[in-house]
């Protein structure tokens, strides 16, 4: 499995349809975990992420620490605004966690405290923006760990 890709409290389903398509395509598992903004079942998670839903390798918890308490040994990157390090600093490795927040407001603040060594941002060459849209980000970051991890 190249890469793990995880949602924090996801909260828009067109996103999630979109990453899990996006997962789906590049081998990686998705991991969401609630609370959502959304009902699984939403017809706009479905329809972002057509028929593929079926076929996708998802794990869902119930919360943040189900989430950390079962892949507490793993090797994780999160991503965020808030980082200061740019994500071409990342060395991705085979099986990564790639952590990513909710739309509204990002990781939970005492998360990117606590990783602040981990923290990385993709950088914007506009100070007329905040953020990307998190499909586009994952997307992003998931294309440029599969590039590294396929070019060595």
């Amino acid at each position: 499995m190249p890469l793990n890709i995880v949602l924090i409290e996801p909260e828009i389903p067109n996103n999630t349809g979109n990453i899990g398509r996006l997962a789906l395509a590049t081998g990686s598992k998705l991991h969401l975990v609630k609370p959502f903004g959304f009902e699984i079942d939403d017809k706009r998670l479905k329809r972002a992420g057509l028929d593929y839903w079926q076929h996708l390798d998802v794990i869902y918890y119930d919360n943040i620490d189900d989430f950390f308490s079962k892949n507490q040994d793993e090797k994780m990157v999160f991503l965020s605004s808030h980082g200061s390090k740019s994500h071409w600093d990342i060395t991705f490795e085979d099986g990564m966690f790639l952590v990513f927040g909710k739309e509204s407001i990002g990781l939970p603040k005492p998360l990117i405290e606590k990783h602040d060594a981990q923290l990385f941002k993709i950088p914007l060459f506009s100070e007329a923006i905040r953020s990307l849209n998190l499909a586009n980000a994952v997307g992003i970051i998931v294309y440029e760990g599969l590039r590294q991890i396929e070019c060595g």
